[in-house]
């Protein structure tokens, strides 16, 4: 009886855990719009971007953390850039138009992703 108590608060337990992380997992947001990632590159280096987040947006766990190749969805990558809560500094619509955080981020979709580390033959265990 004792067993059958504890299992059915342990599963109760775990439908509310389940529950919660649906309720507050976020929501997919819309698409990015479209951009140009050509012209993209450019502004992120016009812009100074690739300072902290390194030419291929790849960045540093001591200036800025990585962008891409799968960024964050456009919606909140916008919205950090806008306003952002760390040490970079805001870049309001007025010094990026929003056409602009369109082409940078296509340019940050457009990165590939790194070698696997099996590919690489130095980093290969004997």
């Amino acid at each position: 009886m004792r067993v059958l108590l504890i299992t059915s608060i342990v599963i109760a337990l775990a439908g509310l855990v389940r529950a919660q992380n649906q309720a507050t997992a976020p929501q997919p947001s819309p698409s990015a719009p479209a951009g140009n990632a050509d012209e993209g590159k450019k502004l992120f280096v016009s812009y100074g971007c690739y300072q902290c987040h390194g030419r291929e947006a790849q960045g540093s766990s001591s200036t800025g953390p990585r962008l891409g190749p799968r960024p964050i969805a456009f919606t909140a990558f916008s919205r950090y850039v806008r306003r952002p809560t760390g040490q970079m500094p805001p870049y309001t619509a007025k010094v990026v138009s929003d056409t602009d955080m369109a082409n940078i981020y296509a340019y940050v979709q457009s990165r590939t992703p790194p070698p696997a580390v099996q590919s690489i033959p130095v980093l290969r265990e004997p």
